[in-house]
Protein backbone atom coordinates (compact mmCIF):
# COMPACT_ATOMS: atom_id res chain seq x y z
CA UNK A 1 0.00 0.00 0.00
CA UNK A 2 1.48 3.32 -0.71
CA UNK A 3 -0.69 6.13 0.77
CA UNK A 4 1.15 9.23 1.94
CA UNK A 5 -2.40 9.87 4.51
CA UNK A 6 -1.83 8.02 8.06
CA UNK A 7 -5.83 7.92 8.75
CA UNK A 8 -6.56 6.67 5.55
CA UNK A 9 -3.96 3.80 5.16
CA UNK A 10 -5.51 2.95 8.69
CA UNK A 11 -8.85 3.39 7.43
CA UNK A 12 -8.40 1.16 3.99
CA UNK A 13 -5.97 -1.77 6.25
CA UNK A 14 -8.97 -2.01 9.08
CA UNK A 15 -11.50 -2.10 6.18
CA UNK A 16 -9.32 -4.87 4.12
CA UNK A 17 -9.31 -6.96 7.20
CA UNK A 18 -12.80 -6.75 8.02
CA UNK A 19 -13.30 -8.16 4.51
CA UNK A 20 -11.65 -11.53 5.54
CA UNK A 21 -8.09 -10.43 3.70
CA UNK A 22 -5.47 -11.43 5.66
CA UNK A 23 -2.69 -11.21 3.55
CA UNK A 24 0.30 -8.77 4.54
CA UNK A 25 -0.07 -5.29 3.82
CA UNK A 26 3.41 -3.40 3.53
CA UNK A 27 2.63 0.36 4.00
CA UNK A 28 4.51 3.18 2.33
CA UNK A 29 4.05 6.61 2.88
CA UNK A 30 6.07 7.96 -0.03
CA UNK A 31 6.96 6.69 -3.89
CA UNK A 32 10.84 6.69 -3.24
CA UNK A 33 11.11 3.78 -0.43
CA UNK A 34 8.00 2.19 -2.71
CA UNK A 35 10.06 1.74 -5.06
CA UNK A 36 13.08 1.42 -3.45
CA UNK A 37 11.34 -1.76 -2.16
CA UNK A 38 9.65 -3.07 -5.24
CA UNK A 39 12.72 -2.99 -7.72
CA UNK A 40 14.99 -4.19 -4.84
CA UNK A 41 18.32 -3.06 -3.71
CA UNK A 42 20.04 -3.58 -7.70
CA UNK A 43 17.11 -1.64 -9.35
CA UNK A 44 15.68 -4.55 -11.44
CA UNK A 45 13.17 -5.78 -9.84
CA UNK A 46 13.95 -9.11 -9.91
CA UNK A 47 14.18 -8.98 -5.94
CA UNK A 48 10.31 -9.46 -6.25
CA UNK A 49 10.56 -12.49 -8.93
CA UNK A 50 8.16 -15.07 -7.71
CA UNK A 51 6.23 -13.24 -5.33
CA UNK A 52 2.09 -12.52 -5.52
CA UNK A 53 1.99 -8.96 -5.42
CA UNK A 54 -0.96 -6.18 -5.46
CA UNK A 55 -0.31 -2.62 -5.23
CA UNK A 56 -2.96 0.14 -3.69
CA UNK A 57 -1.33 2.95 -4.89
CA UNK A 58 -2.24 6.57 -4.14
CA UNK A 59 -1.95 9.42 -6.60
CA UNK A 60 -1.35 12.24 -4.59
CA UNK A 61 2.47 11.12 -2.60
CA UNK A 62 4.64 13.64 -1.34
CA UNK A 63 7.75 13.10 -3.23
CA UNK A 64 6.79 11.78 -6.74
CA UNK A 65 3.25 11.41 -8.51
CA UNK A 66 1.50 7.84 -8.13
CA UNK A 67 1.52 7.96 -11.94
CA UNK A 68 5.42 7.61 -11.75
CA UNK A 69 5.25 5.11 -9.49
CA UNK A 70 2.35 2.83 -11.91
CA UNK A 71 4.45 3.70 -15.21
CA UNK A 72 7.60 1.56 -13.21
CA UNK A 73 6.20 -1.39 -12.35
CA UNK A 74 4.33 -1.39 -15.74
CA UNK A 75 7.43 -0.75 -17.25
CA UNK A 76 9.61 -3.21 -15.07
CA UNK A 77 9.98 -6.99 -16.87
CA UNK A 78 9.43 -8.38 -13.05
CA UNK A 79 6.53 -6.44 -11.55
CA UNK A 80 4.49 -5.61 -14.70
CA UNK A 81 1.88 -8.18 -13.77
CA UNK A 82 1.48 -7.46 -10.31
CA UNK A 83 -2.59 -5.73 -10.20
CA UNK A 84 -2.08 -1.89 -9.64
CA UNK A 85 -5.27 -0.51 -8.04
CA UNK A 86 -5.02 3.09 -7.81
CA UNK A 87 -7.24 4.52 -5.15
CA UNK A 88 -7.14 7.72 -5.08
CA UNK A 89 -8.84 11.15 -4.22
CA UNK A 90 -8.89 12.61 -7.73
CA UNK A 91 -11.52 12.06 -10.20
CA UNK A 92 -10.63 13.71 -13.38
CA UNK A 93 -11.32 11.96 -16.60
CA UNK A 94 -8.24 12.57 -18.01
CA UNK A 95 -5.83 11.40 -14.76
CA UNK A 96 -8.17 8.39 -14.82
CA UNK A 97 -7.64 7.62 -18.68
CA UNK A 98 -3.92 8.02 -18.06
CA UNK A 99 -3.75 6.01 -15.34
CA UNK A 100 -5.44 3.50 -17.23
CA UNK A 101 -3.46 4.02 -20.26
CA UNK A 102 -0.17 2.97 -18.42
CA UNK A 103 -1.60 0.02 -17.59
CA UNK A 104 -3.47 0.20 -14.05
CA UNK A 105 -5.92 -2.43 -13.09
CA UNK A 106 -8.17 -0.45 -11.14
CA UNK A 107 -9.22 2.73 -10.56
CA UNK A 108 -11.30 3.90 -7.80
CA UNK A 109 -12.04 7.64 -6.34
CA UNK A 110 -11.75 7.82 -2.84
CA UNK A 111 -15.67 8.76 -0.95
CA UNK A 112 -15.34 11.92 0.64
CA UNK A 113 -17.24 10.88 4.26
CA UNK A 114 -15.76 8.69 6.14
CA UNK A 115 -18.62 6.25 6.49
CA UNK A 116 -18.41 6.28 2.56
CA UNK A 117 -14.97 5.51 2.37
CA UNK A 118 -14.79 2.95 4.58
CA UNK A 119 -17.60 1.25 2.94
CA UNK A 120 -15.64 1.28 -0.31
CA UNK A 121 -12.94 -0.31 0.87
CA UNK A 122 -14.88 -3.13 2.89
CA UNK A 123 -16.17 -4.04 -0.56
CA UNK A 124 -12.87 -3.52 -2.36
CA UNK A 125 -11.62 -5.93 0.17
CA UNK A 126 -14.16 -8.47 -0.83
CA UNK A 127 -12.99 -8.39 -4.24
CA UNK A 128 -9.31 -8.99 -2.70
CA UNK A 129 -10.45 -11.86 -1.36
CA UNK A 130 -11.69 -13.70 -4.24
CA UNK A 131 -9.43 -12.40 -7.26
CA UNK A 132 -6.73 -14.51 -8.58
CA UNK A 133 -2.70 -12.39 -8.37
CA UNK A 134 -0.02 -13.87 -10.75
CA UNK A 135 3.21 -14.33 -9.86
CA UNK A 136 5.92 -11.74 -10.44
CA UNK A 137 8.16 -12.93 -13.18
Amino acid sequence: MIEDDEGHARLIERNIRRAGVNNDITAFRDGTSALAHLLGPDGSGQAQAGRSLLILLDLNLPDMTGLDILAAVKGNEHLRRSPVVVLTTTDDQREIQRCYDLGCNVYVTKPVNYEGFANAIRQLGLFFSVMQVPETA
